[in-house]
Protein backbone atom coordinates (compact mmCIF):
# COMPACT_ATOMS: atom_id res chain seq x y z
CA UNK A 1 0.00 0.00 0.00
CA UNK A 2 1.25 3.45 -0.79
CA UNK A 3 1.63 5.97 1.95
CA UNK A 4 -0.94 8.14 3.67
CA UNK A 5 0.37 11.69 4.23
CA UNK A 6 -0.99 14.43 6.46
CA UNK A 7 -0.85 17.75 4.63
CA UNK A 8 -2.37 19.89 7.35
CA UNK A 9 -3.88 19.62 10.86
CA UNK A 10 -6.21 22.37 12.07
CA UNK A 11 -7.53 22.76 15.61
CA UNK A 12 -11.30 23.17 15.32
CA UNK A 13 -12.17 23.25 19.03
CA UNK A 14 -10.34 22.87 22.31
CA UNK A 15 -12.27 21.16 25.10
CA UNK A 16 -11.81 20.26 28.73
CA UNK A 17 -11.33 16.56 27.95
CA UNK A 18 -10.63 16.40 24.22
CA UNK A 19 -9.40 18.57 21.36
CA UNK A 20 -11.05 18.34 17.95
CA UNK A 21 -8.89 18.60 14.84
CA UNK A 22 -9.53 18.36 11.12
CA UNK A 23 -6.75 16.75 9.13
CA UNK A 24 -6.21 17.23 5.41
CA UNK A 25 -4.81 13.94 4.14
CA UNK A 26 -3.37 12.74 0.88
CA UNK A 27 -4.49 9.13 0.50
CA UNK A 28 -2.64 6.44 -1.50
CA UNK A 29 -4.61 6.99 -4.73
CA UNK A 30 -3.54 10.66 -4.71
CA UNK A 31 -6.90 12.09 -3.65
CA UNK A 32 -7.22 14.62 -0.83
CA UNK A 33 -9.54 13.80 2.09
CA UNK A 34 -10.68 15.63 5.23
CA UNK A 35 -10.59 13.47 8.34
CA UNK A 36 -11.74 14.33 11.86
CA UNK A 37 -9.51 13.57 14.83
CA UNK A 38 -10.46 13.64 18.48
CA UNK A 39 -7.27 13.98 20.53
CA UNK A 40 -7.48 12.56 24.06
CA UNK A 41 -4.75 12.53 26.73
CA UNK A 42 -5.53 8.94 27.73
CA UNK A 43 -7.18 7.17 30.61
CA UNK A 44 -6.88 4.29 33.04
CA UNK A 45 -9.44 1.84 34.41
CA UNK A 46 -9.38 -0.86 37.04
CA UNK A 47 -11.06 -4.21 37.59
CA UNK A 48 -11.13 -4.21 41.38
CA UNK A 49 -11.73 -7.60 42.99
CA UNK A 50 -12.82 -7.82 46.63
CA UNK A 51 -11.80 -10.71 48.90
CA UNK A 52 -15.19 -12.35 48.30
CA UNK A 53 -14.50 -12.37 44.54
CA UNK A 54 -17.03 -9.67 43.70
CA UNK A 55 -15.98 -6.85 41.38
CA UNK A 56 -16.44 -3.23 42.37
CA UNK A 57 -18.54 -1.28 39.91
CA UNK A 58 -19.57 2.35 39.75
CA UNK A 59 -22.97 3.59 38.65
CA UNK A 60 -23.00 7.12 37.29
CA UNK A 61 -24.85 9.40 34.89
CA UNK A 62 -23.28 9.75 31.43
CA UNK A 63 -24.33 12.83 29.52
CA UNK A 64 -23.55 11.40 26.07
CA UNK A 65 -26.05 8.59 26.67
CA UNK A 66 -28.47 10.62 28.80
CA UNK A 67 -28.66 7.81 31.36
CA UNK A 68 -26.79 6.04 34.12
CA UNK A 69 -24.27 3.34 33.30
CA UNK A 70 -22.59 0.59 35.30
CA UNK A 71 -18.82 0.66 34.75
CA UNK A 72 -15.50 -0.33 36.22
CA UNK A 73 -13.79 2.60 37.98
CA UNK A 74 -11.89 4.76 35.49
CA UNK A 75 -10.78 8.25 34.67
CA UNK A 76 -8.62 10.43 32.51
CA UNK A 77 -4.94 10.97 33.07
CA UNK A 78 -3.89 14.16 34.85
CA UNK A 79 -1.54 14.74 31.93
CA UNK A 80 -0.06 12.64 29.13
CA UNK A 81 2.99 11.86 31.27
CA UNK A 82 1.07 10.43 34.27
CA UNK A 83 1.78 6.69 34.57
CA UNK A 84 -1.44 4.81 33.91
CA UNK A 85 -0.92 2.41 36.82
CA UNK A 86 -0.83 5.40 39.18
CA UNK A 87 -3.94 6.86 37.54
CA UNK A 88 -5.77 3.53 37.95
CA UNK A 89 -4.95 3.40 41.67
CA UNK A 90 -5.97 7.05 42.06
CA UNK A 91 -9.31 6.50 40.32
CA UNK A 92 -9.98 3.37 42.39
CA UNK A 93 -9.52 5.36 45.61
CA UNK A 94 -11.39 8.46 44.42
CA UNK A 95 -14.41 6.62 43.02
CA UNK A 96 -14.78 3.70 45.47
CA UNK A 97 -12.88 4.62 48.64
CA UNK A 98 -10.78 1.43 48.35
CA UNK A 99 -7.07 1.49 47.68
CA UNK A 100 -4.36 -0.98 46.77
CA UNK A 101 -0.58 -0.91 46.70
CA UNK A 102 -0.23 -2.73 43.39
CA UNK A 103 -2.08 -3.15 40.11
CA UNK A 104 -1.36 -5.46 37.19
CA UNK A 105 -1.99 -4.54 33.56
CA UNK A 106 -4.82 -6.64 32.10
CA UNK A 107 -5.11 -5.07 28.64
CA UNK A 108 -4.99 -1.81 26.69
CA UNK A 109 -7.70 -0.62 24.35
CA UNK A 110 -8.23 2.18 21.86
CA UNK A 111 -11.86 3.17 22.26
CA UNK A 112 -12.81 4.45 18.78
CA UNK A 113 -9.99 3.97 16.27
CA UNK A 114 -11.78 5.56 13.30
CA UNK A 115 -11.55 9.11 14.67
CA UNK A 116 -10.21 9.13 18.25
CA UNK A 117 -6.82 8.30 19.77
CA UNK A 118 -8.12 7.65 23.31
CA UNK A 119 -6.17 4.77 24.86
CA UNK A 120 -7.29 3.18 28.12
CA UNK A 121 -4.98 0.90 30.07
CA UNK A 122 -7.09 -1.50 32.14
CA UNK A 123 -5.57 -2.87 35.34
CA UNK A 124 -6.40 -5.58 37.86
CA UNK A 125 -6.48 -4.64 41.54
CA UNK A 126 -6.44 -7.31 44.25
CA UNK A 127 -5.75 -6.98 47.98
CA UNK A 128 -8.10 -4.03 48.37
CA UNK A 129 -7.71 -2.09 51.60
CA UNK A 130 -9.62 0.32 53.85
CA UNK A 131 -12.89 1.28 52.30
CA UNK A 132 -12.76 4.92 53.23
CA UNK A 133 -14.73 7.74 51.73
CA UNK A 134 -14.88 8.60 48.08
CA UNK A 135 -13.08 11.71 46.84
CA UNK A 136 -15.27 12.71 43.92
CA UNK A 137 -14.93 15.68 41.60
CA UNK A 138 -17.56 18.40 42.05
CA UNK A 139 -19.52 17.13 39.04
CA UNK A 140 -19.34 13.41 39.96
CA UNK A 141 -22.13 11.49 41.67
CA UNK A 142 -21.13 7.84 41.86
CA UNK A 143 -22.72 4.87 43.61
CA UNK A 144 -20.43 1.92 44.36
CA UNK A 145 -21.85 -1.57 43.84
CA UNK A 146 -20.37 -5.08 43.82
CA UNK A 147 -21.27 -8.02 41.59
CA UNK A 148 -20.02 -11.51 40.86
CA UNK A 149 -18.29 -12.10 37.54
CA UNK A 150 -21.17 -14.32 36.43
CA UNK A 151 -23.71 -11.58 37.18
CA UNK A 152 -21.63 -9.07 35.21
CA UNK A 153 -21.16 -11.42 32.27
CA UNK A 154 -24.92 -11.94 32.12
CA UNK A 155 -25.44 -8.15 32.15
CA UNK A 156 -23.01 -7.90 29.22
CA UNK A 157 -24.83 -10.65 27.29
CA UNK A 158 -28.19 -8.98 28.05
CA UNK A 159 -26.85 -5.63 26.74
CA UNK A 160 -27.30 -4.01 30.15
CA UNK A 161 -23.57 -3.21 30.26
CA UNK A 162 -22.48 -1.58 27.00
CA UNK A 163 -19.41 0.40 28.04
CA UNK A 164 -16.44 -0.89 26.02
CA UNK A 165 -13.75 -0.57 28.70
CA UNK A 166 -15.98 -2.32 31.21
CA UNK A 167 -16.77 -5.20 28.86
CA UNK A 168 -13.09 -5.59 27.93
CA UNK A 169 -11.95 -5.44 31.55
CA UNK A 170 -14.48 -7.93 32.89
CA UNK A 171 -14.12 -10.46 30.07
CA UNK A 172 -10.31 -10.21 30.05
CA UNK A 173 -10.21 -10.77 33.80
CA UNK A 174 -12.60 -13.73 33.56
CA UNK A 175 -10.63 -15.28 30.70
CA UNK A 176 -7.16 -14.80 32.22
CA UNK A 177 -7.93 -15.65 35.85
CA UNK A 178 -11.12 -17.69 36.08
CA UNK A 179 -10.99 -19.96 33.01
CA UNK A 180 -8.14 -22.19 34.13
Amino acid sequence: MEEFRRIKRELVAKGAIIDYYQDTMQIPNGNIAKWDLIDHKGAAAVVAVREDGKLLMVRQYRNALERETLEIPAGGLNGREEPTDQAAMRELQEETGYHTDHVELLTSIYTTVAFCNEKIDIYLALDLKDRGSQHLDEDEFINVEAYSVEELKQMIYDCKIQDAKTICGILTYASKYLSK
